[in-house]
């Protein structure tokens, strides 16, 4: 959505779509908006609850039934297992997505690994796509007039021209742009706290395929999970960088994170945004 400041302000129905990478504030911004007034729409939690739910139950309820205990319990019907997937707690998401590695550490198999990694990707085409339907619930059902779209740190990965496209029609992309200080936070976190990522598999097979090479080993199911994903995630952090920023030029606007640091509330949000469109 291409305007200018003043239609910006002008519009009586605002949505905004947050673009940028995991752990920069994307979530802590939407945070600082009334909620009385702003549709928090998180892509990841439509993700977990909508289109990978029967997925990660299955995956979780595997992993039970290896425990004779439980699987009794679960044959039995005395239990049951779900999910608690909340916009601040979308862990299921993540111990789903896993890790590539030996299955002995809790890895997957590369098989495994990019089954699920194709799973996620459709899930978060499937997820964003659903923008506009959300943006007219929030307004003609829950009464918000405004609506802001937290999307997830692979929507650049996605090939999917139909979604930009969409959200580009349907609300104002926003592309936080972290620093060099935040960047090395994001590394040494990857580094003390591993977590699952999403690759784009040509870019999963080149840097399989030097992991391997550098540690001798001879295939994916040697590797340490956590010491590949501490490994790799600096690398994608370069390989996404232009990918945001693309999205951002063609798209959208840009703000830097220090700004988004600044922001108190609702007014100072939309001062940044005019600013944003104003330095384009």
């Amino acid at each position: 959505m291409k305007l200018t400041a003043e239609e910006f302000l002008n519009q009586q129905h605002k949505a905004i779509t947050l673009l940028g990478m995991s752990g920069v504030g994307k979530t802590t911004l939407s945070n600082k908006l009334d909620r009385s007034r702003w549709f928090h729409y998180s892509g990841d939690y439509r993700i977990g609850t909508k289109y990978l739910e029967e997925p990660i139950l299955d995956n979780i309820k595997a992993k039970a039934m290896r425990i004779d205990f439980l699987a009794d319990l679960l044959r039995s019907d005395s239990i049951y297992i779900c999910n608690n997937i909340t916009v601040n707690n979308l862990e299921p998401v993540s111990t789903f997505l896993g890790k590539l590695g030996d299955e002995q550490l809790d890895g997957l198999s590369l098989d495994e690994f990019k089954y699920r990694q194709q799973l996620h990707c459709q899930a978060e085409i499937f997820a964003m796509l659903d923008v506009p339907a959300f943006m007219d619930k929030a307004v003609n059902i829950y009464g918000y007039p405004n609506f802001l779209n937290d999307a997830g740190g692979s929507l650049c990965e996605l090939n999917d021209e139909e979604v930009f496209e969409t959200l580009s029609e349907n609300s104002l992309i926003l592309y936080i742009r972290a620093d060099e200080e935040h960047e090395e936070t994001l590394c040494q976190r990857a580094i003390s706290h591993p977590k699952p990522l999403y690759f784009q598999e040509q870019f999963l097979d080149k840097h399989l395929a030097q992991y391997l090479e550098e540690n001798n080993l001879k295939q994916a199911g040697e590797i340490v999970p956590d010491e590949f994903s501490s490994w790799i995630f600096p690398k994608l952090l370069e390989h996404r960088k232009p990918l945001y920023e693309s999205i951002a030029q063609k798209y959208g606007y840009t703000v830097e994170l220090h700004e988004i640091a600044q922001v108190r509330d609702e007014k100072d949000f939309m001062d940044l945004v005019c600013d944003a469109i104003n330095r384009k």
